[in-house]
């Protein structure tokens, strides 16, 4: 086992040795190379700004001014569906208005026809209903005259008959018409 420890150790310092360790400084950092580093560091900013400012900006500028023209017709043609539906709704709103004054109207003529056919048909029933209490009338009118002078002879008759009764005397005719009149007058 020490002997493999020995191999490891060995291994390891003849790599130190061999790339020169860690006391030589990162080369980015070392002053001998320093210039170079800038001179390279400027010669890939030139090209990386020529790339972007003459391939990727330009292709960019267009897609945003695509975009905005897109957007910029749309929202023109959105103002514009906006218009024709607030003209639509309108002449919705107005077609509707008509529409329930046009009901309106029926109705209200519906309702002063059918009035006019109730004050007919009143008007004909009551008419009938006079015609039929005029003749009631009249019937009643001859059934009390023809009941009345009945009610004279049979009042005649029945008097002369309870004068006899009591008295066992059938009494005048006429004197019983007398006494009738009298208490009919009285």
């Amino acid at each position: 086992m020490e002997k493999e420890t020995a191999v490891a150790q060995g291994q390891s310092t003849s790599h130190t040795q061999a790339d020169g360790g860690h006391k030589a400084s990162f080369p980015p950092f070392e002053s001998s190379t320093f210039a170079s580093q800038l001179v390279s560091l400027a010669i890939a900013f030139g090209l990386l700004y020529l790339i972007v400012s003459r391939l990727a900006l330009p292709r960019v500028g267009g897609i945003l001014a695509a975009r905005k023209q897109v957007l910029d017709t749309d929202l023109a043609e959105a103002a514009k569906l906006k218009a024709d539906s607030d003209a639509a709704l309108k002449s919705y709103e107005t077609e509707l208005a008509n529409a329930r004054a046009k009901a309106q109207a029926m109705a209200s003529e519906v309702r002063e026809k059918l009035n006019a056919e109730q004050d007919a048909a009143k008007a004909k029933l009551e008419e009938s209903l006079n015609a039929k209490l005029a003749s009631a009338e009249q019937t009643i009118a001859s059934t009390r005259a023809t009941a009345m002078s009945n009610v004279r002879g049979i009042a005649s008759d029945t008097a002369s008959a309870i004068v006899e009764r009591l008295t066992g005397v059938t009494p005048d005719a006429g004197a019983v018409n007398a006494a009738l009149d009298a208490s009919l007058k009285g």
